[in-house]
C-alpha cells in the first residue's frame, strides 16, 4: 500500500515543482486559523499534548523549504467510504474469487483483478442468511457467508452491509422462521410458484426479535477496520424502503424513527446510509413525490446518516426529485452510487435517455454519479464484465476524480528549529475529487486530522513530536479549491539531528498513526507519513 521509507537527501532542497494540477480554480483560497492547534505529541504516540511555553516566533520562511508533492491522479487509494464498491453473495459460486482475481475482458490479452480496483465488498442479504435461527448468526455458521468475508480480509477489502426483511419478489423467506413461529404477524406472496412470507414492520414480536438482530450484528461488525458503512435500514421492497405494508399505515414516522434510531445506538463507529427514495417509508414502490419523504429522510440525516441510491441511470426512477434532493448536500454528505439497471435481466431500452447498448446504460450511470458527486461506484454481479470491457476509461476517469482525493499541494517547513521557541508551519491542500471526505460524519467525529511529524531518521522514522492542526478540517475541502493553513509549534527535548518531516492524515483512533492514503506522490515512511525533507532541532 505504501512505498518502503528511504532516507531523506543530505541537504534540503524544495521538492520537485508541482505536477499536472487536476484541482481547477486554484486561485481561489481558504485560510484557516492557527487557534487550537496541538504538538509536541510524545513519540510513544499517545497523543497530543498542549504546546510549550510562548516565546518570540520564528518566521518558519527563514531558512524554510517549501515542499510541492506532484498530485497523484493513477493510483487507487484505499480509503474509507470512497472508490469502486464489489457486490458479494451469501451463497457464492466456487469460483467467485477465482474468477474475479483474474476476471476476463473480450478483446483485452490480460485479466483484471478487480481487488486492485474495488476496495469494499457489499452485501445485500437475507436476515435469514445472517440470523437462521434464534441466537444463531450466518457469520459464524454459514459457511458462504464465512468464506466470503475471509476472501475479502485476504484482499484488504472491508465490509458493507444491507439486511433485507422482505420477502416480496424473492423465492424464499428472507425473513427468519422463528420470527413468525414467535407469533409476529405478517402477509403472503407469491414469486413465481413460491409462496413467501414478509412481516409486518409495526409489529412489536417483529420489532423485538429485529431489534435483538440488530445488536448483535454491531456487536460483531461495529468496527471501521473491518467494515466501511452499513445501509441501516433494509425494510420495504429489496430492502429500498419503498412499498411499505403496515398493520397501520399511520405508523410510518413511527417504525422509520424506531429503525434508525436503532441503528444510529447500535453503530457508533461505522458509518450509516439511507436511500433516499421518493417514497421511503410509503406504500407504493413509484409514482408522484410522496409529500413525507423529505422530512422521513432528514431525521436520518440529522441521526448522521449519509445518503444513497440504487437507481443511477434510470432516467425514470432517479428523476428530478430525486436529483433535487441530492443537490441540497452536496458537499455536505458523502453520497453512494448503486446503478440501477441490471443490463443482463432488465429492458433498459426503455430507459427514456433511448439507451441502446450496454455502453450507453454505464455512460448514464456515470452521467449521474459525477451529478450527485458520488464517492463511490459499484461493480454488481454480472456487470462489472462491461465496466472495463465498454467503458475501461471510466473506470479509469472514477479512480482519478471520483470520490476524494486529498492532496497535500505544499508545506513550508523549517529545516533548523530552536527549541522552546513558537514557530510557524504552513500547509495547502486540495481535494482532487468531486467526493467528499466525510469527516463531519457522527461515527467519525475527531477520528481523522491533518499533521506534520519530525521523525527520527536513524530509528525507521519514529514520531519524535507530532504537531496536529485542529483549524484544518478535510471534511470542507471540495473539488476546485485549494485550503491553506499555518499553525504555530513549539518543539521540546534535547537537540537533534537526522530527523526528517512527515505529513498525513492521522487516525487519532488507531494512536495517531496515518489513517488516508494522499493524493501525492513521494516517498512514504512504513506506516504512511509523506516525507518531505530533513530538518534538525538545535
Amino acid at each position: 500500500m505504501h512505498h518502503p521509507s528511504t532516507p531523506a537527501p543530505d541537504t534540503a532542497t524544495a521538492s520537485s515543482p508541482l505536477g499536472r494540477r487536476t484541482v481547477l480554480g486554484a486561485a481561489a483560497v481558504t485560510t484557516a486559523a492557527a487557534a487550537g492547534a496541538l504538538s509536541a505529541a510524545p513519540a510513544s504516540g499517545e497523543g497530543p499534548v498542549p504546546a510549550g511555553p510562548s516565546g518570540t516566533e520564528v518566521d518558519a520562511r527563514d531558512g524554510a523549504v517549501t515542499h510541492r508533492p506532484p498530485a497523484d491522479t493513477t493510483t487507487v487509494l484505499r480509503n474509507p467510504l470512497t472508490g469502486w464498491v464489489l457486490y458479494g453473495t451469501g451463497n457464492p459460486a466456487d469460483d467467485y474469487w477465482t474468477n474475479y482475481d483474474a476476471l476476463v475482458i473480450p478483446g483485452r490479452e490480460d485479466t483484471v483483478r478487480v481487488a486492485d480496483y474495488a476496495h469494499t465488498l457489499y452485501f445485500r442479504l437475507a436476515w435469514t442468511v445472517l440470523n437462521p435461527e434464534e441466537g444463531v448468526y450466518g457469520w459464524d455458521v454459514h459457511e458462504g457467508l464465512r468464506t466470503m468475508i475471509r476472501g475479502a480480509e485476504e484482499r484488504g477489502m472491508r465490509l458493507a452491509f444491507r439486511v433485507v426483511v422482505d420477502s416480496r419478489d424473492k423465492s424464499s423467506d428472507f425473513t427468519p422462521a422463528y420470527v413468525r413461529e414467535a407469533g409476529a404477524q405478517g402477509y403472503e406472496s407469491v414469486t413465481g410458484s413460491t409462496t413467501v412470507w414478509s412481516p409486518y414492520p409495526d409489529d412489536p414480536i417483529f420489532q423485538a426479535k429485529y431489534e435483538t438482530f440488530v445488536r448483535a450484528l454491531g456487536e460483531r461488525f461495529d468496527d471501521p477496520v473491518e467494515v466501511d458503512f452499513i445501509d441501516g435500514y433494509g425494510l420495504g421492497k429489496w430492502g429500498e424502503g419503498h412499498s411499505m405494508r403496515y398493520l397501520d399505515d399511520a405508523n410510518r414516522e413511527a417504525v422509520f424513527h424506531w429503525s434508525v434510531d436503532l441503528y444510529s445506538e447500535v453503530f457508533a463507529k461505522v458509518p450509516l446510509a439511507i436511500n433516499y427514495h421518493r417514497m421511503i417509508g410509503g406504500p407504493l414502490d413509484w409514482g408522484e413525490p410522496d409529500p413525507g419523504s423529505a422530512a422521513l429522510l432528514e431525521y436520518a440525516i440529522d441521526k448522521g446518516y449519509m445518503l444513497r441510491h440504487d437507481a443511477f441511470g434510470m432516467t425514470t426512477y432517479y428523476g428530478q426529485w430525486e436529483r433535487d434532493f441530492a443537490a441540497q448536500w452536496i458537499g455536505k454528505l458523502p453520497i453512494m452510487f448503486e446503478g440501477g439497471w441490471v443490463t443482463k435481466s432488465h429492458s433498459f431500452s426503455d430507459d427514456p435517455r433511448g439507451y441502446e447498448t450496454v455502453e450507453d446504460v454505464r455512460r448514464g450511470e456515470y452521467d449521474d454519479s459525477i451529478e450527485a458527486h458520488v464517492n463511490t461506484m459499484d461493480f454488481r454481479i454480472n456487470e462489472t464484465t462491461s465496466w472495463f470491457e465498454d467503458v475501461p476509461e471510466l473506470v479509469d476517469d472514477f479512480i482519478a476524480q471520483g470520490g476524494y482525493r486529498l492532496q497535500p499541494v505544499e508545506a513550508t517547513l523549517p529545516t533548523s528549529i530552536p527549541r522552546q521557541v513558537p514557530v510557524t508551519l504552513s500547509h495547502t491542500w486540495a481535494n482532487l475529487g468531486w467526493g467528499l471526505f466525510p469527516g463531519d460524519l457522527p461515527q467519525w467525529e475527531g477520528k481523522y486530522r491533518v499533521a506534520l511529524a519530525l521523525l527520527d531518521e536513524a530509528d525507521e522514522h519514529r514520531v519524535v513530536q507530532l504537531f496536529v492542526d485542529t483549524s484544518a478540517h478535510p471534511a470542507q475541502w471540495v473539488q476546485g479549491e485549494t485550503y491553506e493553513h499555518s499553525f504555530a509549534v513549539t518543539v521540546g527535548g534535547p537537540p537533534r539531528e537526522r530527523l526528517a518531516w512527515g505529513i498525513a492524515i492521522i487516525d487519532t483512533t488507531t494512536g495517531n498513526a496515518p489513517g488516508i492514503e494522499l493524493a501525492a506522490e513521494g516517498e512514504r515512511t512504513a506506516d504512511g507519513w509523506l516525507l518531505l525533507g530533513r530538518c534538525s532541532v538545535r
